[in-house]
């Protein structure tokens, strides 16, 4: 039997260190302790944390591969701040996966997905009651994990997973533009609602409705931003 090779000393606990780097910059991103467009400093985070500036630097390349980040040459890392278009561009991507996966998942709604939905709404609600941001995100994008996991196909989340992290700012928009966040939380009964008629076009219907008004709200939110800026200028 092949005798696996040796990993470098040190190695797994760098990747672990790295990861737990990626996590707080995560963190910092979504809750906008830095800002879109701001510059993170490698010198001043690696101080911060208690780190080397190589597992900052690693992470922050983690992150720039996740599309949270972005490089500049010379220059170093930068938070990124998504225009209208990009935003346009990550909901459209989310409508594909999400509008195919419902009409699976309303072909074989089980009891066993119908209660985990129900449970999981329920766990939503209840942290939109919270002050956490952080976990009012997570319970989201939670509900529409176990969605994709029910409709059977494991690809299908997988890819959901790769748009995560730039979900978790689209979301991060939602809550700071809506005019009433905790019906982000409710508007999923409505999800439930068209699942349980098991008919596919109402599922259809029910999530264009669903990602189309977390959609619209986050680029109207983006544009007027840009407005705002425009008229500050003058």
């Amino acid at each position: 039997m092949a005798l696996l090779p040796m990993a470098p000393q040190g190695l797994i606990q760098q990747k672990n260190l790295v990861e737990q780097v990626a996590d707080f910059l995560t963190q910092g991103v979504i809750e906008q302790r830095f800002m879109p467009g701001e510059r993170l400093s490698e010198v001043q985070l690696s101080k911060d944390l208690g780190v080397s500036r190589a597992p900052v630097r690693e992470a922050a390349r983690l992150l720039e591969s996740r599309g949270l980040l972005v490089s500049r040459p010379r220059r170093g890392f930068f938070v990124k701040a998504l225009d209208a278009v990009e935003l346009q561009d990550v909901f459209d991507l989310r409508l594909c996966l999400e509008r195919h996966a419902i009409e699976r998942l309303a072909k074989r709604y089980t009891p066993e997905a119908r209660l985990a939905l129900e449970r999981q709404v329920d766990v939503l609600c209840e942290a939109a009651a919270s002050d956490s941001g952080t976990r009012r995100i997570e319970e989201d994008l939670q509900f529409h994990r176990l969605m994709l996991h029910y409709a059977g196909n494991e690809r299908l989340l997988r890819a959901f997973e790769g748009l995560a992290h730039e979900l978790r700012l689209c979301i991060t928009l939602i809550t700071r533009t809506h005019e009433a966040p905790e019906t982000i939380a409710t508007s999923h009964y409505q999800l439930l609602e068209a699942l349980a008629s098991q008919s596919g076009p109402a599922c259809r219907e029910a999530i264009d409705y669903h990602i189309g008004v977390a959609r619209d709200s986050v680029v109207r939110g983006i544009n007027e931003a840009g407005v705002q800026e425009e008229g500050g200028a003058r």
